[in-house]
């Protein structure tokens, strides 16, 4: 499985898209702002660049995509002001896998400028924004040509499937991620796969960021040391738990699942930071874990969730509805990957399956992901 061509958001604005369902995306987004803040000042004080160079990576598409771009643009507006420096021209690049739905972004891109002309007196001659269409697993932009990169919900996402897990070396059967079950070479494949990866993505941004430039990165994790622990893999399970559920129907064949693993990989806040410390290109200035809800709803201090009003709002807050609504995110995000492996037919049958064990499982626990958010400056 080629990750570069089915690494990309269910499209458009239908029931299953990205567009529709990025509730949790938004909330780590706005979690993250005050780090987002401070991270765009101290940017602008270290470079004082006249053209800045800003860059999205990961960006997807849908509400969430100018949402961040307009945050950083407002940083950058107000602490301009309060240095007493002119604004200086914006380049912003949206990057993505070519896979990506673009189009909805720049359909989107003439009320963006509208607003920031409106609201900031920003017009399309100082604020330019582009698509750059490639992995961030690799070179993008040409040398010391960025002052300031984000990247959130993107991480998470390895180039591949783990080097040892593919269709002709079967040893995590019955699962499609790390579980309690997983053999310890599965636990290693993946770990090394995201370090390999992690290096690849800084030593590249180090080439592209001049000295002193800032990057504000935040992706699923874990708390605990294990790989397997149950908040970080859990969502994994339960897919994998509804998938074997249809193969005893013979409704896929139960080989494919035990030749698919995901491309995907929760670190621990120890495993990022030793990446970033071995490779020697960045300064951590933050690096935070902090708990979320999988329908984007806050957990408290205490472990309790928090009312998610946007969802009750809809007739969502319940347990069915949050089940439900659950399914349908998890479903924005992975679909294109699973249709791959075991076609389009199954999904709806796959997800009404996922929803009921959701359901099952919000009955018995506070269902909650880690998010990990980290502000790093290239060092000079």
């Amino acid at each position: 499985m080629e990750g570069m061509q089915v690494l990309h958001m269910n499209k458009g604005e239908r029931e299953a898209s990205y567009a529709t369902n990025c509730t949790v995306q938004r909330q780590i987004i706005s979690f993250g702002n005050t780090i987002l803040e401070e991270a765009v000042a101290e940017s602008l004080q270290n470079t004082l660049p006249k053209s800045m160079g800003v860059a999205d990576l990961g960006c997807s598409s849908g509400p969430n995509t100018l949402m961040v771009i307009s945050e950083i643009i407002n940083h950058v507006y107000h602490t301009s002001f309060e240095m007493g420096l002119p604004l200086p021209e914006l380049r912003v690049s949206l990057n993505d896998l070519p896979g990506n739905d673009f189009n909805h972004v720049f359909e989107s891109l003439p009320d963006f400028y509208n607003k920031i002309k409106k609201d900031k007196g920003i017009g399309s001659d100082r604020c330019f924004i582009s698509a750059m269409a490639g992995s961030f697993y690799g070179r993008l932009f040409p040398t010391n040509s960025l002052h300031f990169v984000h990247s959130s919900s993107s991480l998470h996402w390895l180039s591949q499937v783990p080097l040892g897990l593919d269709n002709h070396n079967i040893v995590n059967k019955g699962k499609i991620y790390i579980s309690k079950t997983s053999e310890e070479c599965v636990v290693k494949a993946y770990l090394s796969q995201f370090e390999r990866d992690f290096a690849v993505f800084l030593r590249s941004r180090a080439a592209e960021m001049v000295a002193g430039g800032k990057m504000v990165l935040s992706f699923m994790g874990r708390a605990s040391p294990d790989a397997a622990a149950e908040v970080g893999s859990h969502q994994w399970e339960l897919l994998a738990q509804a998938l074997m559920a249809m193969a005893k129907e013979s409704v896929v064949q139960e080989e494919k699942i035990d030749s698919f693993n995901a491309p995907y990989y929760a670190p621990s806040p120890q495993e990022v930071r030793n990446v970033i410390d071995e490779q020697g290109s960045f300064v951590v200035n933050h690096l935070e874990p902090f708990e979320i809800g999988w329908d984007g709803g806050c957990v408290d201090e205490n472990g309790f969730e928090k009312h998610n009003f946007e969802l009750e709002e809809t007739g969502k807050g319940n347990a069915k509805g949050k089940a439900q609504q659950v399914a349908k995110t998890i479903r924005a995000v992975v679909e294109p990957m699973l249709e791959v492996q075991f076609g389009t037919q199954i999904m709806d049958d796959l997800f009404r399956r996922y929803g009921q064990l959701l359901q099952d499982y919000f009955s018995k626990t506070v269902a909650k992901h880690i998010n990990i958010v980290i502000s790093v400056t290239r060092k000079f």
